[in-house]
């Protein structure tokens, strides 16, 4: 902060979320003190990306200095008008929608999109994001299940479902692509309006993973039949080396389903594990999402084996609120 000139500024710290990482708007000064002492690789990726994707023409906040020994960066200040907060004041929801899916189309079209040093979203990044579903959504609903066979026959059939995914690099995939982590620029034009945050973790993988972010949203429902509309607007101006509509279709539902199942065991995780309960009151969404996308994508394979290995299971994630709480009692948070 001194070397800013910045060592008397007052600083307000914002509420946490999901991420051990905080942040600080430094009042008055259009800057926000980012803290991330736990991981040194996200830290350095978002330095990386924050760069990569205004280069492309899309708004990240730029960093203005940077101390990656004490995991501490100043960063730009989009302000406060996220897409969610947007929403809430009644800004019109399909406008907002469609601004962010032109930014997704603008990513995806560049070829320089996926030149960056990020990992790969490959078979194995799929299958240990599974592993949340069966390490903590699992043995939520049936604590008496045989877990690692339950696991090694669950795994066994998603590597096969997987495989249209499994070696598709087209893009940056920014990985939490929704409202509470997109902003309302206003002063800027084109995909520019639209801001980017928390893309730290971003992985090259497939172009409709991102849109299943956006569309298929854990936190809220969109408008009756938007997402069928920009789902429709995206395939109509995808790129051409991404494939026919059928092919895109599919891969958005397959994809889906795998995230779903991955946000289930999440946010198992995040009350368990991270004290952190208020989580819970979307699983239902996700739940209706995940089987939504499973028939979608015809994965009737897993479908059959949850059915058979888990009895229930469905009706038993609609009462993981009430059910956990009960029995481990309400964590402080």
């Amino acid at each position: 902060m001194s070397r800013h000139g910045l060592e008397r500024s007052v600083l307000k710290q914002f509420e946490a979320d999901a991420s051990p990482r905080r942040y600080y708007r430094v009042q008055g000064e259009g800057i926000l003190l980012m803290e991330d002492r736990q991981d040194q690789v996200g830290f350095a990726a978002y330095l990386r990306l924050s760069h990569h994707l205004n280069v492309l023409g899309l708004s990240a906040p730029r960093v203005f200095g940077a101390d990656p020994s004490h995991g501490l960066a100043l960063v730009e200040d989009f302000g406060d008008s996220t897409y969610a907060a947007c929403l809430a004041s009644g800004h019109d929801e399909a406008a907002l929608y469609k601004l962010a899916v032109e930014g997704l189309l603008h990513l995806h079209r560049d070829p320089k999109g996926r030149e960056v040093d990020q990992p790969k979203y490959d078979m194995s990044v799929y299958l240990d994001e599974l592993r949340i579903f069966t390490d903590w959504f699992v043995p939520a609903i049936a604590p008496e299940i045989d877990k690692q066979t339950f696991t090694q026959s669950f795994l066994a059939l998603w590597r096969d479902a997987l495989t249209p995914v499994a070696n598709s690099f087209d893009t940056l995939v920014l990985r939490d692509f929704h409202v509470d982590n997109l902003m309302l620029l206003e002063d800027r034009t084109g995909v520019a309006r639209c801001g980017l945050l928390d893309f730290q973790d971003g992985i090259l993988g497939p172009c409709e993973y991102d849109l299943v972010s956006l569309l298929q949203d854990a936190r809220r429902d969109l408008g009756a039949g938007l997402e069928g509309q920009l789902l429709d607007y995206y395939v109509e101006n995808a790129p051409s080396h991404i494939g026919a509509e059928n092919d895109i279709r599919h891969r958005y539902a397959l994809l889906g389903a795998q995230r779903h199942a991955r946000i289930l065991g999440v946010f198992v995780r995040l009350f368990q594990r991270d004290a952190k309960p208020r989580y819970l009151k979307f699983i239902p969404r996700v739940l209706a999402q995940f089987q939504t996308a499973l028939v979608d994508a015809d994965l009737t394979a897993i479908t059959s084996f949850l059915d058979a290995e888990l009895p229930g299971w469905a009706d038993k994630a609609l009462m993981l609120d009430r059910d956990l709480t009960t029995l481990q009692g309400e964590p402080d948070v």
